[in-house]
C-alpha cells in the first residue's frame, strides 16, 4: 500500500509515466529495446537532464535561471571559434567555457540575493544579453567548426562493448554528474537550499548566508549549462539555434519531476527522470506523426498539469494531517519529522551557522 501511494505521488509518478511512455514506443517500434537504441535514447537525453539537474538546484531555492539556453548557445560559438581545427586548444577552451559559466551564475546569483532583483527578471536580462552577443558575433549565420577532438566528447564513446557494442562519453558524463548532484543534495548546501525555498526568513535568522548558499545554486545552473554545451557541440554542431528554449525544456522535467516551483520541496533523480519522460513523449509523438510544432505546446499542458497535480496533491496531504516539513533530498520522500529536524541542524551548523534556540 505505502508502495503504491508512493507510486502515485507528484515524485513517483514520473518513474510510473516514464515505464508507460517507454513500453509505448517499444511496441510502436520494437528496435527501440535493442541495448545499442537505448544507448541512443539516452545520449540524446543527457544534454537536457544535465541542464535540469541545473535548474534543480536554483527551483528549490525558489528562484528561476532563464538564462541556460542562451548560456548554452553562447558557449557553443565559443567553442566553435576558438578550438577551431588545433586539437592543442581544446583543454583551454574548456577551461575559459567553465569560467565563463561560473561568471555567468555568480552575477546571476549576486544581482539576485544582494541587490534583491528577482531571478525571473535577472536572468531573463542575461538571456537576452548572451543571445545578442552571440547574434552578433556570428550574424545569425552557422560559424566556426571545432576540432574533431572536441566533437567526441558529445558524440564518440566506447566501442566494441559485449550487449551494449556502444556506451556514449555523454552517458558516463550525465552518470558522474547526477552523482555529483546527489552527493551535493547531502551535503550543507543541498539542505540548505531546502530550506531557504522553504522559508529564507527563518535561515537567515539562523545565521546562514543564504546569499551565498542561493549564489552557488546559479553557479551549479551554468556549470550545467556549460557541460550541456560541451556534448551538444559534438552531436548538435554549432549554430545559433543551438540551445534556445533548453531552459524551459528544464524547467518543465523539474516540475515533472515534482520539484515544486517555490523551492523547498525536490528530489534531484525524480528532476532527471522527468527529462527522460520528456525525451520520451516527444519520441512516441514522432513515431505517432505528430507535428514537431506542437511540442511547445505540448510543454506547456504538460507545465500546467504537473504543477496542478502537485499542489492538489500537497493540499490534500496537509488536510489529513501530514507533515509539512519539507523531505530531505538526500533521504526517502517519507523521512520522520525528527529525521529532518537533525538534517536541518547538520546543515547549518556545516555552514558554520548557530541555531537560533530563542524561545
Amino acid at each position: 500500500m505505502k508502495f503504491l501511494t508512493a507510486l502515485v505521488s507528484p515524485r513517483g509518478a514520473v518513474f510510473l509515466l516514464l515505464v508507460i511512455l517507454l513500453v509505448a514506443v517499444m511496441v510502436l517500434n520494437p528496435n527501440f529495446a535493442e541495448p545499442g537504441q537505448l544507448m541512443r535514447y539516452i545520449q540524446r537525453v543527457a544534454p537536457v537532464a544535465i541542464v535540469a539537474i541545473g535548474q534543480y538546484f536554483v527551483i528549490i531555492a525558489g528562484e528561476f535561471d532563464l538564462s541556460q539556453g542562451s548560456l548554452i548557445t553562447a558557449q557553443v560559438i565559443v567553442a566553435g571559434n576558438l578550438v577551431a581545427q588545433d586539437d592543442a586548444r581544446t583543454v583551454p577552451v574548456l577551461c575559459l567555457m567553465v569560467v565563463l559559466g561560473l561568471v555567468v551564475g555568480l552575477v546571476n546569483g549576486l544581482l539576485t540575493t544582494l541587490l534583491k532583483v528577482p531571478s525571473f527578471i535577472v536572468t531573463l536580462g542575461m538571456m537576452l544579453a548572451l543571445l545578442g552577443l552571440v547574434l552578433w558575433w556570428t550574424g545569425g549565420a552557422a560559424t566556426g567548426n571545432p576540432a574533431d577532438s572536441f566533437r567526441q566528447i558529445g558524440r564518440g564513446g566506447i566501442r566494441d562493448l559485449p550487449v551494449l557494442d556502444f556506451l556514449p562519453w555523454s552517458v558516463l558524463i550525465l552518470a558522474a554528474w547526477l552523482a555529483l548532484g546527489i552527493w551535493i543534495t547531502k551535503r550543507p548546501l543541498g539542505k540548505l537550499l531546502i530550506a531557504i525555498g522553504d522559508n529564507a526568513r527563518a535561515t537567515r535568522y539562523s545565521g546562514a548566508r543564504d546569499w551565498w548558499v542561493t549564489t552557488r545554486a546559479f553557479m551549479i545552473s551554468s556549470l550545467s549549462a556549460t557541460v550541456s554545451a560541451v556534448l551538444l557541440v559534438g552531436y548538435a554542431g554549432v549554430h545559433p539555434s543551438v540551445g534556445r528554449g533548453y531552459e524551459f525544456v528544464a524547467i518543465t522535467a523539474v516540475v515533472l519531476g515534482g520539484v515544486v516551483l517555490g523551492g523547498g520541496r525536490g528530489w534531484i533523480v525524480a528532476a532527471v527522470a522527468g527529462a527522460f519522460v520528456l525525451e520520451a513523449l516527444f519520441l512516441l509523438l514522432n513515431i505517432a506523426g505528430v507535428p514537431s510544432s506542437l511540442r511547445d505546446a505540448v510543454q506547456g499542458v504538460i507545465i500546467i498539469a504537473a504543477v496542478a497535480y502537485s499542489g492538489l496533491v500537497f493540499r490534500s496531504r496537509r488536510r489529513g494531517g501530514a507533515p509539512q516539513t519539507p523531505p530531505s533530498p538526500g533521504k526517502e520522500p517519507d523521512a520522520p519529522d525528527g529525521a529532518e529536524e537533525s538534517s536541518a541542524t547538520q546543515a547549518l551548523a556545516g555552514e558554520g551557522a548557530a541555531p537560533n534556540n530563542r524561545s
